[in-house]
């Protein structure tokens, strides 16, 4: 359990000018605080040694949240005011300070506020983490406009002027004026461990071994314990698993679903792979059941097939052939939010028949609570601004063997993608 007194969090050692904003942010004294929060940056200072920020330090200093009416609780009913601290965690917000920046912990204040049960503290988290994440989006969607060689040249005089300009201010500026060095890191989840781009995971080999996909790296691209989350998926794609339902899969992997599906019976069944070697593993390997005898024996030419090559490239061309799907999954590796976003938003509507339903892996920040929390509403505002519905139905997740990194089933995986014990399944239909 982590340490949470305060001589730990703001040591001794910590520099004057962020113990003051920190201990004002730790006492809830919004009065005092505001006015250091005038200088950008001020809000998102960090501790040293220990990472803590304003919003760390205002969530941490109510301590954990008790029911009941024993002596203890009526102690912290007197000394914490709850209010005082949403009030200051609201001002901190206001004044630009970054909902996921993770201390020595690896806790963001949203992590502390769960570890608490600070519910009302952690909801503020999650909305201040939507709203940076919507705004992400929206600022992600605008283009540089271009100039021409005058006015780049203009720029490049007046750029170093007032570069040179810039300098001399920082070298006249109080040390006291703290100015934020980072603030894009406002727009980006943390990441345990280092993350894996598609066309890095497109190059790199990859294993199958012990019910696990992995690649050169030790990342896991597909393990055996999402099978329970597969079934469930699929049992809310088809529901009451009707035979002669047509079928796209993007992302095969180790074909867990695919397996599934097939047991359905379906009149039609696509499935698009981009890994060249998870195409040859359908191929050549016994225990696959989809290689070219599948794709012969569906109900009609073409009915069964695997398309090779990455789904930007196939679903194009399925859309020109005019194919619709009673039931959609996508769960790809190595792409990140956007290109999921880009799918629902620019292809599902098109490719889903009416009636049909949705779905995809919903691993999105899924290393922490509060950032799967987070993306959980950016998704539901997305897809309804896409013309979708959604219901999302939670289930539970057995956490034996999945609670502890590098044992169990993270055994010889780099990283454990899942730390959650409940996984929100996506349910998504066309609006009316």
């Amino acid at each position: 359990m982590p340490d949470d007194t305060h001589e730990t969090r703001i040591p001794a050692s910590c520099p004057a000018s962020i113990s003051e904003i920190l201990n004002h942010a730790w006492n809830h004294n919004l009065a005092s605080l505001k006015p250091l929060l005038s200088v950008p940056g001020r809000a998102s200072v960090q501790e040293p040694t220990t990472g803590e920020t304003p919003l760390h330090a205002a969530i941490r200093s109510c301590g954990p949240q008790t029911q009941g009416n024993d002596e203890a609780n009526s102690k912290q009913t007197v000394t914490v005011d709850i209010k005082a601290a949403q009030a200051v965690v609201q001002e901190l917000f206001l004044s630009g300070a970054i909902w996921n920046d993770v201390d020595s912990n690896n806790e963001t204040p949203g992590c502390v506020a769960a570890r608490l049960g600070q519910e009302e503290l952690y909801n503020m988290c999650v909305g201040a983490g939507m709203r940076a994440e919507l705004l992400f989006g929206l600022l992600d969607g605008y283009e540089a406009l271009e100039s021409d060689v005058e006015d780049e040249e203009e720029e490049d005089e007046n750029g170093s002027a007032a570069a040179e300009e810039s300098t001399e201010d920082q070298k006249d500026a109080p040390e006291d004026i703290i100015l934020e060095s980072d603030p894009d890191r406002a727009f980006s989840p943390p990441q345990a461990g280092d993350t894996v781009t598609s066309a890095a995971y497109l190059r790199a080999n990859l294993t199958y071994t012990d019910g696990k996909l992995v690649d050169d790296e030790q990342n896991g691209v597909m393990m055996a314990w999402e099978t329970s989350i597969m079934r469930a998926s699929v049992d809310a794609l088809l529901p009451g698993l009707p035979a002669g339902k047509r079928i796209l899969n993007i992302g095969f992997g180790m074909g867990i679903i695919d397996t599934m599906f097939r047991d359905t019976q379906p009149s039609r069944h696509h499935i698009i792979e981009a890994h060249p070697e998870v195409l040859k593993h359908v191929e050549t390997s016994a225990d696959c059941k989809f290689g070219k005898d599948w794709e012969s024996n569906g109900p009609a030419e073409g009915a069964y097939k695997i398309h090779a090559g990455k789904w930007q490239e196939v679903v194009p061309k399925l859309l020109e052939e005019g194919e619709l799907y009673d039931a959609i999954y996508f769960d790809t590796f190595g792409e990140d939010y956007g290109q999921l976003r880009m799918f629902f938003t620019e292809y599902v509507p098109a490719l889903l028949d009416e009636g049909g339903i949705f779905g995809f892996f919903n691993g999105l920040g899924a290393d922490r609570k509060v950032c799967y929390d987070v993306y959980t509403k950016v998704v539901e505002m997305h897809l309804t601004d896409a013309g979708l519905d959604i219901e999302w139905n939670e289930l539970d997740v057995d956490m034996e063997g999945l609670g502890e990194e590098g044992k169990g089933e993270w055994q010889g995986v780099k990283r454990r993608y899942w730390t959650l014990d409940k996984y929100q399944l996506p349910i998504i239909t066309l609006m009316g």
